[in-house]
């Protein structure tokens, strides 16, 4: 994510980072060019200007499929910051109790922690983990503190995330084995662990669920073909200034569209996706300071 003034106009305007241009810039390039060919054949050849109230009223409905499209999107990035702040607060809750809860055994309480740690990191990895590819998730930093076979037996099982979360549990768990809390206090701190996996469960479902098919192929057909046939409604009141004006409402309308692809899953590294390492490092920095000193 771009960390920016919003009280700062001027830079804005030159600002090419996050702006969506160099995404769209080849399509809207073409509509120019396009529109540039409609107009010489205008002036040149024949007559090919059209009235224009047809794509006035296209031109609405239009807009109004680009902001159901761009509110869907803003929607879905909105939901993921929450349920990734919640997730700040889980792991907050859990390693704050399970400070007090297991105080009287300072390995136990390490453990939780420190997987605490890694839930977010190996959550932040899966969501970014390309379709086929096993080998992209991570632990993080935190990793190197980590017993080093049960990381390779986190990091070769079918869903990282979810096998950190056992290593909780199983901690947690043995702790209620030593008698070191009651079974009450065990199902009040699995109950944390729980709330973890339901806010991953929650990006998963995010992620794993783009807008319907039919909604996209429609809206960018319908979106290419105005851009396309828009010169032929202008031609008779703007001329050589079709090109300008086209470019203008290329440029605006493709650039919508494309915001609401790259915030719709907002889990990767795009510039206009959320700060996951931000977020995970705040988990990291905060925990560590629970965890008892040798």
């Amino acid at each position: 994510m771009i960390d920016y003034d919003p009280h700062t106009w001027r830079k804005h305007f030159f600002d090419i980072k996050g702006s969506m241009l160099r995404q769209i810039i080849y399509r809207v390039l073409l509509v120019v060019i396009w529109s540039a060919g409609v107009v010489a054949f205008d002036k040149y050849v024949r007559d090919v200007e059209y009235e224009a109230t047809a794509h006035s009223l296209v031109g609405f409905s239009l807009g109004l499929l680009l902001v159901f499209r761009t509110n869907a999107s803003y929607e879905r990035f909105w939901e993921g910051r929450k349920l990734w702040g919640a997730m700040v607060n889980e792991s907050r809750n859990l390693a704050r109790v399970s400070a007090s809860l297991l105080r009287d055994s300072p390995e136990l309480q390490g453990r939780v922690v420190r997987w605490c740690i890694a839930f977010s990191h190996a959550t932040m990895t899966h969501l970014r983990q390309k379709k086929g590819d096993v080998r992209t998730v991570s632990l993080g930093p935190i990793a190197s503190e980590l017993p080093p076979d049960e990381v390779a037996e986190v990091l070769a099982s079918q869903h990282v995330p979810n096998a950190v979360a056992d290593k909780i549990t199983r901690a947690v768990d043995e702790a209620r084995r030593r008698g070191v809390i009651s079974d009450i206090l065990f199902q009040s701190l699995d109950q944390d662990v729980q709330q973890l996996t339901d806010y991953m469960g929650g990006c998963e479902r995010i992620h794993k669920t783009p807008l319907p098919f039919a909604y996209v192929v429609h809206l960018r057909r319908a979106l290419t073909l105005y851009c396309f046939t828009l010169p032929f409604g202008l031609i008779k009141f703007f001329g050589w200034g079709t090109v300008g004006a086209t470019f203008v409402i290329a440029y605006i309308f493709f650039g919508i569209e494309e915001i609401g692809v790259e915030i719709e899953d907002p889990f990767g590294s795009d510039d206009n996706d959320l700060p996951l390492e931000s977020i995970c490092e705040t988990i990291r920095k905060n925990l560590l300071t629970l965890i008892p000193k040798a």
